[in-house]
């Protein structure tokens, strides 16, 4: 029974991928396509904010500013130069390349400090890019924020479904060879003892900025993608609602372990969707934000550890036969 419960396990994320990439067949809404894109989007945002918080143990409320470069990076080229396939590679790169050079200065800047400070620095840091983007009316159109068109072979809801899927999966997988690698390893010892890794010879403050870019890089990419999936962009990507999301589907998904996000995402955006959709049915949902408050309370309430975590734990309670009233075994 164990073997074919691994075995079950194990083939549970192909079937899902597997219905997923069937599902446009079935139903072809662009509403629904839309917001499918947008999970999928939002899974590697999340991911990149769990190499910070679940594997290096970094609390930030700035990751938002990566994204919003992302966003921005797409935008202006897409709107000022060309719509062609060749300026979005251009954008991309530039998104990448500042997402690389604002995070290495970030990280060098704040990652010597404690990790409270690091999160409040990184807060200011977003607020100044925010600033920016609303002063810089030139470029940005300021709070408004500007449509820009996209190169055609995106513009069939269908294909950049795809597209989006593929990128889930593709970073996925790359992440996820990145947390089993030596440096993920590292990483994870930081995250469970900074002061012990430390003597033991290795340069802390140096991994903190390797991750921090690598989840910066991996969050413009994220930005570059939702600005696509909109065609719009404003300085609302820069928002601490953005970095709020990026924590709630990483805690609710599972934190330190990756597939979380994907959990997380799903849950957030889909309680989102309903949430906004039942305001039209009766006023009470129209604050929707205090309705989706207790939905998160109570998910936290059931799954200590994130859906993921929870099930995890479940699962290796259930192999060495541990009581469930025990919780030794729970990080925190």
């Amino acid at each position: 029974m164990r073997m074919i419960s691994r075995y079950t396990i194990g083939l549970l994320p192909i079937v899902i991928i597997m219905l997923l990439a069937a599902y446009p067949f079935m139903n072809d809404s662009r509403s629904t396509l839309i917001l499918l894109s947008k999970i999928f989007i939002f899974a590697v945002f999340a991911m990149s904010y769990d190499l910070l918080l679940g594997y290096t143990g970094i609390v930030s409320f700035g990751h938002a500013m990566f994204f919003g470069i992302g966003a921005y990076a797409i935008g202006i080229v897409m709107y000022k130069i060309g719509d062609s396939m060749g300026m979005l590679l251009l954008a991309l790169l530039i998104g990448v390349v500042l997402a690389a050079i604002v995070s290495y200065i970030v990280g060098i800047l704040t990652l010597r400090l404690q990790s409270h400070f690091y999160a409040m620095l990184t807060l200011a840091f977003a607020g100044l890019f925010t600033v920016l983007a609303e002063k810089w009316r030139s470029i940005t159109k300021g709070n408004d924020g500007f449509p820009f068109p996209i190169p055609d072979f995106f513009r069939d809801r269908t294909t950049f479904y795809y597209f989006a899927l593929v990128f889930m999966i593709l970073f996925f997988l790359l992440l996820r060879r990145f947390t089993k690698s030596p440096l993920g390893r590292v990483l994870q010892a930081i995250r469970e003892n900074e002061q012990r890794t430390a003597s033991l010879g290795y340069q802390v403050v140096h991994y903190k900025v390797i991750v921090s870019v690598v989840a910066g890089v991996v969050a413009a990419l994220c930005g570059g993608m939702y600005g696509m999936t909109l065609r719009f962009v404003n300085t609302s990507v820069f928002s601490m609602n953005t970095t709020l999301d990026a924590l709630l589907m990483t805690i609710i998904g599972g934190i330190g372990t990756l597939y979380g996000g994907v959990i997380g995402a799903a849950l957030i955006e889909l309680a989102h969707e309903l949430l906004t959709s039942l305001a039209k049915v009766h006023p009470i949902f129209e604050r929707w934000i205090i309705f989706f408050g207790l939905l998160y309370i109570l998910v936290v309430m059931v799954f200590p550890l994130g859906i993921a975590g929870t099930f995890k734990l479940w699962l290796k309670r259930k192999k060495t036969s541990i009581p469930l009233g025990k919780r030794d075994d729970v990080p925190w």
